[in-house]
């Protein structure tokens, strides 16, 4: 089976590349098609608007953190399951190592270029053939946004030369809302079926030369090593709510693979770990927007405790390790008592704290995953050791172990190295 696949790039962030991926995913998903989207780079909350827009979970490419030979995989089963294939990038398109463009190059995949045209005319051309050619890369056409007029659309498209414009989109009335990590989750989105809807009835589409960008498949694709079922037996309890939803879908599917059985609960909704749980998973999140709710839930934060007690390996992930903190205090400057693991407090800020491509050392070699926060632990637990940064090789977030507890600013990319991921969940040393 093969799919049209394009990778959906720009020059830098906030272009509109999630929204034009999102508009065209839910336009093609109404026509009758299947669609497939994946991300581009380490990211949680895109892809949970895009799963929204196209209907199907939203897996990540990254020649890094996930690596050629599984991003190769994703990609033959998206061509075999769907009709079209819309690849995010991140930032602009030459951005990072590798960039979304190295990405492109690898698998032969045609960039489409989004530019926001709101505030220009003919200098869209010289920026897509800088686009094109600085790389280079194939170029299959350009979406322009925030497009005004008719007119404006053919300034547009005769500034392109040779390049097709493939589509536009008009300047909407209302954006996509966000927040200091990205995009509002779909989920606080009331009417977000309606919002995206509307973006996808705003697209003009050429047909002809959406329809010139010919089908791949990938059939050189080799079979998945087989994962050794490290967590045969064992129940892993993972949190799962609006404090704590940063969750790839792979390493949900490598924890699957190395054997375990995987159970859910919300703090948020003072569940306690759940009874016979081998092992607890705190993934990232929003905690410090949930301070209120997560301080005041007393069945939830004695669980924890009581699981630490018991010597229950934890890992805790970035809003993880804030939730079993001592406290976090708010951009609003509240600090909410938490479980109180991990010796220190959190403290929001307004400047990043934390981004970028990390590795992990472990006894079973490096587990890659990235970092992505603003606030900062304060505190005076010594590290047990610290992530590497990619590609530089500096010093990343610490590690810290307390008791059973595993905590760090660092997201796991499981599928990376499922032998460390399940060394994690089992307690053993690094």
């Amino acid at each position: 089976m093969a799919a049209r696949i394009v990778m959906v790039a720009a020059i830098a962030s906030g272009q509109g590349k999630t929204t034009i991926t999102a508009a065209l995913a839910r336009r093609f998903k109404r026509s009758g098609q299947t669609v497939r989207v994946l991300k581009c780079g380490p990211d949680f909350i895109d892809p949970m608007l895009l799963e929204r827009a196209s209907g199907a979970p939203v897996h990540s490419l990254d020649l890094w953190m996930v690596g050629p030979e599984l991003c190769r995989r994703r990609l033959a089963a998206a061509a075999r399951a769907a009709d079209v294939v819309l690849i995010e990038g991140v930032m602009g398109l030459y951005d990072g190592k590798p960039s979304a463009a190295d990405l492109a190059r690898s698998f032969g995949i045609p960039v489409l270029a989004v530019i926001d045209a709101g505030a220009m005319a003919q200098t869209a051309g010289a920026v897509v053939l800088g686009l094109r050619d600085y790389g280079p890369v194939a170029l299959a056409g350009v979406i322009a946004n925030r497009v005004g007029s008719d007119s404006h659309a053919r300034m547009v498209a005769e500034s392109l030369r040779d390049i097709p414009l493939i589509g536009t989109l008009p300047k909407q009335a209302r954006r996509l809302p966000e927040r200091h990590l990205g995009l509002v989750l779909p989920d606080e989105i009331g009417d977000i079926d309606a919002v995206l809807d509307a973006l996808a009835d705003g697209v003009q589409l050429d047909e002809a030369a959406w329809h010139a960008i010919p089908p791949q498949s990938f059939d050189d694709v080799e079979a998945p090593a087989p994962v050794p079922a490290l967590l045969a037996g064992k129940t892993v309890a993972i949190a799962r709510d609006a404090a704590f939803c940063f969750l790839y879908p792979a390493n949900l599917d490598t924890l699957h693979a190395l054997g375990a059985t995987l159970t859910f609960f919300s703090p948020l909704a003072d569940q306690p770990v759940p009874d016979g749980a081998d092992a607890v998973y705190l993934p990232g999140g929003y905690p410090e927007l949930h301070g209120a709710a997560l301080a005041q839930a007393a069945r939830w934060q004695a669980s924890i405790r009581a699981a630490h007690r018991a010597g229950t390996p934890i890992l805790a992930e970035c809003g993880g390790m804030m939730a079993v903190s001592e406290s976090i205090t708010d951009k609003d400057g509240h600090a909410w008592p938490m479980a109180g693991l991990l010796p220190g407090r959190v403290r929001m800020q307004a400047r990043l704290a934390g981004l970028g491509s990390q590795g992990m050392p472990t006894a079973a070699g490096t587990l890659r995953g990235h970092t992505f926060h603003y606030s900062r632990l304060e505190t005076n637990a010594v590290p047990a050791a610290h992530t590497v940064k990619h590609p530089s090789g500096a010093e990343g977030e610490a590690v810290y172990r307390a008791g059973s507890l595993t905590a760090s600013y660092f997201h796991a990319f499981f599928a990376s190295n499922p032998q460390a991921a399940a060394g994690l969940l089992l307690g053993e040393p690094s």
